[in-house]
Formats: structure tokens, C-alpha cells, sequence
């Protein structure tokens, strides 16, 4: 029988199949990705039951949602504070410098957990250190054919590879970590067809959030994407990684795109790709959907007259176009979306019919592991060049790793960003959540490049307008939500 490519890869993790289809197969895992947030209690779990790590050699963990991006950073790789302080306080000052104790106790704790259970660790003070689903295909770990889970919703990001990739929860990262197999549920399979002539100034962000605007956030619910078509081939890795990535926000399970030729060019010669290259490569060749193969349902988008993209509310899918105007409530039929965009506008301190390019802005943030790979910090540099900031906007480039910082300071990115009055930072998830120093204060505006908006994401009542590198980098410049083709 014909199969699409997500199946073909199910069916050769198979290791227990139900007796009905519509319950739960135990799946073999190739990779656990882990990182400081979602796994402390699993590792706790393990102790309790007196369980090993099955495959420690397939479990890689590293600190990326805690860590603080500035160069005072180092400072929790020496601290040691005892047990009761860690527990008794939530933020110390030394020397003037504020510290997350919180943060802290989880970034120890990993490190921690790593030693005790034979896992590789990238810690702050890494040359490999990064957003997690960065530093996976960076380093190689990351290949086609593979099912791949983290304690993270992200982790569609993988997909881009043709692998097969998502996000669980603290239980099931026990689960894995204790048999290094999961529980699952198969999804069904729908097409996402993506055709056109890519237009001047769009990004794969732009395409995405576009697509997210049209399904909405449940469009994808119960369903595993494949993204094909002319402009998908275009695409570079890292725009495909941006699509799979934000996939999750369209409600699917995980995304996933043919590996070709730049996959292949991607990942020879990494750290930790494919020992016989050219074996793994004839495999490799061989995952694609078959020509007749079926979908549950299929999605045909073509994106010629695409504009930059821009959100106006709390959900990735409240996005227009950056030429058009905030909506009007009173135009969505169904009540519940009028509702939602009542509330959402309240929130985001706006009024219906207000031109987007209109709307002052506070801050800006380039990063996350949706958009802080090497590709879009040189796209945000062409913007950026020989310009300067708006004096009032608060501007952040966080590299999405170590090794994509190195490579930008090695271009010169770095003298660029900063000459321009942004702060050139480490790496971490930063201003993508409100989970380390790099937060909104409630009422900032935000042009990101990150994921979600939603009420709080950034920092407590903190106000989030999605976009890609290039919109973001228009917008730090004239301090407004900008479109970016002015500029190019």
C-alpha cells in the first residue's frame, strides 16, 4: 500500500501495535531531548522507582528556559548556595546583581541529574550551549527517519529534518527516560500544500503565521502536517525548521517536510550526524511520500501576493497582513471569536480599525527557537545595516546558540547589531517566556520573533505583536510596527 512519509516512519518505531487502531502503540524513541523545565520531576520519579536512564546514550540535555543571556551569566556555573537558601528564597542580590533562585536551582539541578544518570550535558559554560531545538540539528543529533521527543511543545522544530517530532509532558519524559519508548496515539495525516512565487521581503515566519491565521489554532488538532510544494523546496533548513516549529501553534501533533539535498548538505560532517554517512544517506533518500499515498485532508495555500505578516492579538492566529488596520470585533459572526477579539484588544491596548504600522512599540526581541538561527540574524542585519535603533525602543539579538553567536561574530553581525544600538546577548530562550531576567514590564509593547502571545507570555501583562526577523528588525528602527520592504 502506498504510504505518506510520516507513516513510514511510524510503522518502523512500532514496537507494541493495538488490536484497534484508535488506541494507544508503544513507539520506539531515537532521541530524548531534555532540558531544566520539564524534567527535574521525572528524574525524581526514576529515584523513587530506583530506575536507570534505559539509553543514556540517546539522552542529551542541556539549559536553555532559565538561563540569563547576559554576560554576568557565568555567575551560576560558581554558585552553590545549600539547600535551605535555594528552598527559603526566590531572588538574591549580589553584588548589585539580581539572582532567580529559582532559575538557578533548576539549571543546577540538571546538571546534577546528567552526572548521577550518565547523560550528556551542555551547561552554561558550553561552547555547545543553546535553545534546545537548536542545538539538536546544529550538533547533528537531529536525522531523518527518527521519532524525537523533549519536554517541549516545540519540538515539531525537528520536523524540518523528516523526522518525527514532538512535545510531552513530565510523565511521559519518565517514561522515556525509564524505556526510552512512549505511549502515542497516531494522527491522522493531512497536506499542507504551499505553491507560489515567493514574494520580496516574506519570510517562512510571514508564510506560517499566515497559514496559522487562516486554520486557526484548532485547525490542526488530531493531525500530523506534511508541508510540501514548490516554495517549501525553496525554502533553506532553518525556514523549514520556522515552519515545523510553529506548526504546533495550528493545534497538530508535529510537522514534518521531505528531507532533500540540503538536509543531506546540512547534516554532513556534524558532531554527532550519521557514523557511516553514505549508508545513512540511502536511507535517507528513501523517505518520501509515495505519489498516490493518502491524506486524511489536504490544504492547498498559494502565498505570490503574500505581505509580512503581523499579530494584533493573543493567539498566533489574530494576524493581518502589515498593511491593514486592527479588526473590528463586530465583524466576526461567530460570537465566541468576537468575544475573544474584545478581550484580546483590551489587553493588547488597542482600538478596532487602527493601521498597524501606526502602533508605537516599546521593545524588540529577535530570538527564540523559532527565529535565531544564523539564516535570520543575517536577514535582520540587512535591515539593520548602517541604521540606528528609535531612541525610545529597547532592542535584544539573542543567538539561539553559542556556536550561531560565534558564527555571527565571525561575520561581523555582531558590530552591526551593536553599532545599530541593540544589545548583542548569549544564548537562552530569553524573551521568548517569562522565565528568566528578560521580560517585558506589564504594558510594554513588543515586536518578537518568537512563538506565542499570549496574555503574560513575555512578562505579566506584557503585550506581544509576532512577526518575522525581517518586520522586527523595520520595526526597532523606526519604532513603529514597520513593514519590512521599505527597507530592502
Amino acid at each position: 500500500m502506498s504510504e505518506t512519509l510520516f507513516e513510514k516512519i511510524w510503522k518502523e518505531h512500532v514496537v507494541v501495535e493495538p488490536d484497534d487502531p484508535n488506541k494507544p502503540y508503544l513507539i520506539y524513541i531515537d532521541l530524548h531531548l531534555v532540558h531544566e523545565v520539564t524534567s527535574p520531576q521525572a528524574f525524581d520519579g526514576l529515584r523513587l522507582a530506583k530506575r536507570k536512564v534505559r539509553r543514556p546514550d540517546l539522552t542529551f540535555a542541556v539549559v536553555d528556559h532559565n538561563v540569563p543571556t547576559d554576560d554576568n551569566r557565568y555567575i551560576f556555573e560558581e554558585l552553590d548556595f545549600p539547600e535551605n537558601i535555594l528552598n527559603k528564597y526566590e531572588k538574591l542580590s549580589l553584588d548589585g546583581y539580581e539572582i532567580d533562585l529559582i532559575s538557578l536551582k533548576q539549571v543546577k539541578y540538571l546538571k546534577k541529574n546528567a552526572q548521577e544518570f550518565g547523560i550528556k550535558f551542555f551547561g552554561i559554560d558550553s561552547q555547545y550551549q543553546g535553545i534546545v531545538h537548536i542545538i539538536g540539528p546544529q550538533l547533528g543529533l537531529t536525522q531523518p527517519g527518527m521519532t524525537i521527543v523533549c519536554g517541549d511543545s516545540h519540538t515539531s522544530t525537528h520536523g524540518a529534518f523528516g523526522a518525527i517530532a514532538f512535545g510531552i509532558g513530565t510523565s511521559e519524559v519518565e517514561h522515556v527516560l525509564a524505556t526510552q519508548t512512549l505511549w502515542l496515539n497516531k494522527p491522522k495525516q493531512m497536506k499542507v500544500a504551499i505553491e507560489g512565487v515567493l514574494p520580496k521581503g516574506i519570510k517562512s515566519k510571514d508564510v506560517i503565521l499566515y497559514i496559522i491565521g487562516r486554520i486557526g489554532t484548532t485547525g490542526g488538532v488530531g493531525y500530523a502536517i506534511e508541508y510540501t510544494g514548490e516554495v517549501v523546496k525553496q525554502f533553506s533548513v532553518e525556514e523549514r525548521m520556522t515552519i515545523c516549529n510553529m506548526t504546533i501553534e495550528g493545534g497538530a501533533r508535529t510537522g514534518i517536510i521531505e528531507p532533500d539535498e540540503k538536509v543531506f548538505k546540512y547534516l554532513e560532517g556534524r558532531m554527532y550526524s550519521a557514523r557511516n554517512f553514505e549508508e545513512a544517506l540511502n536511507y535517507w533518500k528513501t523517505l518520501k511520500s509515495d505519489p498516490d499515498a493518502k491524506f486524511d485532508a489536504e490544504l492547498y495555500f498559494d502565498i505570490s501576493d503574500l505581505e509580512p505578516q503581523i499579530t494584533w492579538g493573543t493567539r498566533p492566529s489574530d494576524v493581518v497582513s502589515i498593511g491593514e488596520a486592527v479588526p473590528n470585533p463586530e465583524e466576526f459572526e461567530d460570537p465566541v471569536e468576537r468575544e475573544h477579539a474584545k478581550r484580546a484588544l483590551k489587553y493588547m491596548g488597542l482600538s478596532p480599525g487602527t493601521p498597524m504600522t501606526s502602533i508605537k512599540i516599546d521593545r524588540v526581541f529577535i530570538g527564540s527557537c523559532t527565529n535565531a538561527r544564523l539564516d535570520d540574524l543575517v536577514a535582520a542585519a540587512q535591515i539593520v545595516k548602517g541604521k540606528k535603533v528609535a531612541p525610545w525602543v529597547r532592542a535584544m539579538i539573542v543567538p539561539g546558540s553559542q556556536l550561531v553567536k560565534f558564527q555571527a561574530e565571525k561575520m561581523g553581525l555582531d558590530k552591526i547589531f551593536k553599532e545599530a544600538g541593540f544589545e548583542w546577548r548569549n544564548a537562552g530562550c530569553s524573551m521568548c517566556l517569562g522565565m528568566n531576567p528578560d521580560i517585558l514590564s506589564p504594558g510594554e509593547r513588543c515586536v518578537s520573533t518568537s512563538n506565542r502571545n499570549f496574555e503574560g507570555r513575555q512578562g505579566r501583562d506584557g503585550r506581544t505583536h509576532l512577526a518575522s526577523p525581517l518586520t522586527a528588525a523595520a520595526s526597532a528602527i523606526k519604532g513603529y510596527i514597520s513593514d519590512p520592504r521599505e527597507f530592502l
